[in-house]
């Protein structure tokens, strides 16, 4: 995905402020051999670009004064309310050097499976995103989750999905978390006596007439 991007000569509060009253977001690109650069984008195409998925999770190419880059997307600072990017932060992609970078995980199969079109679970997505370390060249713009098989009252681990070649799970002391869990629907306890009751006190009134 490629995106434009501009030199900023000026930095500060003041100037930062001036460039988003004439439509442009200020940020920066730093890492790689280079030094930090300053940079502004066009605010309604970074605004845009920001509700794909892939411009937070993929390698782009940012094209500066012609010159074009790989960079990846590291932080997006909203205004509080107004629907404004303040400042967006890019970072310099080494191909040679391994990166760690949020996945999304994209689910499929899941009204097909024995848990949900048999019995009924209830699935909930524990996560929506992986931490993944790999190459620049490796990285999937997201990695697909089958449920097709997802039986009743099961969990899904991370160890049960396959990574693409080249990506490893990235696991910050948690060695197998959980994906997905199929739970069956919750018996509302007290309705149940309740409801048996009722069917009772039909007839005794029955017999009074």
């Amino acid at each position: 995905m490629k995106f434009v991007a501009f030199e900023r000569a000026k930095q500060g509060t003041g100037a930062s402020r001036r460039l988003r009253i004439s439509g442009k977001t200020p940020g920066i690109v730093y890492g790689g051999e280079g030094q930090p650069q300053l940079i502004e984008l066009d605010h309604n195409a970074l605004w845009h670009a920001l509700k794909k998925e892939a411009f937070h999770a993929s390698v782009l190419e940012m094209d500066l004064g012609g010159t074009v880059s790989k960079v990846l997307l590291r932080d997006v600072q909203y205004h509080p309310y107004k629907q404004l990017v303040q400042h967006i932060d890019f970072q310099r992609v080494d191909a040679r050097t391994r990166l760690n970078m949020k996945v999304p995980l994209h689910f499929k199969g899941e009204e097909e499976s024995e848990a949900v079109k048999l019995d009924h679970n209830l699935v909930t997505h524990v996560m929506n995103e992986v931490e993944v370390n790999c190459l620049p060249a490796d990285l999937p713009e997201f990695i697909e989750v089958d449920l097709s098989g997802l039986k009743k009252n099961a969990t899904l681990h991370v160890n049960d999905i396959k990574f693409p070649r080249g990506v490893k799970f990235v696991s910050h002391g948690k060695a197998n978390p959980v994906i997905v869990s199929a739970v069956s629907p919750r018996v509302d306890d007290e309705a149940a006596p309740a409801a048996a009751a009722g069917e009772a006190a039909a007839p005794a009134a029955d017999a009074k007439k």
